[in-house]
């Protein structure tokens, strides 16, 4: 009767490492995540007959830098931070959305 219990104690534990060997096996790792960011930014002034629609501030994390991003219908425009403009623009947004 003990060889018996022992016999049925290994099977299980067997079906039971199979299991979990099996369900590691079907996991899968994303291979290519993309980033869509700021890779490089512009001083330049947008021009004030483009209309902006909002804005986003954006940290560098690698390979993203540290940018303003102002949006449009249509674009997005990638905008140094410590650009002399940057702040005027800004507060007109805020005052737009008040």
């Amino acid at each position: 009767m003990a060889w018996t219990s022992k016999l049925i104690t290994i099977t299980v534990l067997i079906n039971l490492m199979g299991c979990f060997t099996g369900a590691l096996g079907n996991f899968r790792r994303p291979t290519r995540v993309g980033v869509t960011c700021c890779k490089v930014v512009s001083k330049g002034r947008i021009p004030p007959e483009i209309k902006l629609i909002g804005y986003k501030h954006q940290n560098a994390l690698s390979p993203c830098v540290n940018a303003i991003i102002f949006y449009t219908e249509k674009d997005k425009y990638c905008s140094d931070p410590k650009a002399r403009w940057i702040r005027q623009r800004l507060e007109g947004l805020k005052k737009m959305s008040q």
